[in-house]
């Protein structure tokens, strides 16, 4: 396992490396001079050559990003243009909390697509409903859930606050009121893709020999089904779970707008409106990162999930 876990490491490092460098390559493309940015319209050339060799903005591409790679490996993403405050500081404490919104929307996604799906009675009762919801999640807007879920609980029934975010250390009852909408928002989507994953996967596994020899020995329906079934089908499930980080993030960027949440969705959607390349590049690599050490962590649940699989 600790070779396994050391050598995916190691794997990781080659794929950051083109990845972020993508990335810086698109980023400085897209949003031109930087130089030009930080002086305004108004800046007269000789201004923005002055500003580019202070920088190294007129050096190659490559260039900076080696040494822009270079100091991000050592902690220091460089100063926001917009406030000039440490990119680190900046993105770093809004992190935990973008995470937060992340693990109770996947945890709550997969309890419910596979608890609904695997009680027989459930199934037989709610099964399709679970279905509609699931195409309804899928297909209806992140933005618009969440503003429908603060006219309900908000403004006509006043059950939960509007927008904003308290931490923990502020009290746990006005945390968890402020969580509850936006973890609902990004629950609503993920719900309804694991549901069709593993009920594709659940009624497959279902037509298995070795089901029906279960079955033939007179096991009980919800014994088969969280015994035999759940095990088998939940490995697409969990595929699919580590794969959606990116996707995980497009949509915390919408819910975090709409609740006025401060997470690394809002700042980069922030940073994109003032052209803060530093802080971009900077929300990017975390995503990178991120979404590869997701997919570790999903090799590693294979095992926990269904001991029958071993990690090569």
């Amino acid at each position: 396992m600790t070779a396994h876990i050391i050598r995916r490491l190691l794997l990781m490092l080659p794929n950051v490396a083109l990845l972020t460098f993508l990335l810086f390559v698109s980023v400085a493309s897209l949003l031109g001079s930087p130089s030009a940015m930080m002086l305004g319209q108004d800046a007269s050339p000789e201004a923005i050559a002055e500003l580019n060799a202070i920088y190294g903005f007129d050096r190659p591409v490559l260039v900076q990003y080696a040494d822009w790679m270079t100091s991000a490996l050592q902690g220091d993403f460089g100063r926001s243009f917009t406030t000039q405050q440490s990119v680190a500081e900046a993105v770093l404490p809004r992190i935990p909390i973008t995470l937060e919104l992340a693990f109770w929307s996947i945890v709550l996604a997969i309890a419910g697509a596979t608890t609904i799906n695997s009680i027989p009675v459930a199934r037989r009762f709610i099964g399709s409903s679970a279905s509609g919801l699931a195409i309804v999640g899928i297909t209806v807007p992140n933005f618009m859930i969440g503003i429908c879920l603060i006219y309900l609980f908000s403004v006509e029934l006043r059950w939960l606050p509007t927008t904003g975010w308290v931490p923990w250390s502020d009290g746990v009852g006005a945390h968890l009121t402020h969580l509850i909408m936006p973890v609902v928002t990004l629950t609503a989507f993920y719900f309804g893709s694991f549901t069709l994953v593993y009920q594709a996967e659940y009624r497959a596994v279902s037509r298995e020999l070795y089901i029906k020899v279960a079955r033939a020995k007179g096991l009980s329906e919800t014994r088969v089904s969280f015994r035999h079934i759940l095990p088998n089908s939940m490995l697409p499930v969990i595929t699919y779970a580590g794969l959606s980080l990116g996707q995980l993030v497009g949509g915390a960027v919408v819910t975090e707008t709409v609740f006025s949440i401060p997470g690394i969705g809002r700042l980069f959607v922030e940073s994109i409106g003032t052209r803060d390349f530093p802080v971009m590049l900077a929300i990017g690599m975390v995503i990178i990162v991120g979404v590869m050490l997701m997919n570790l962590i999903a090799d590693l649940v294979y095992t926990a999930v269904n001991p029958q699989i071993r990690l090569g």
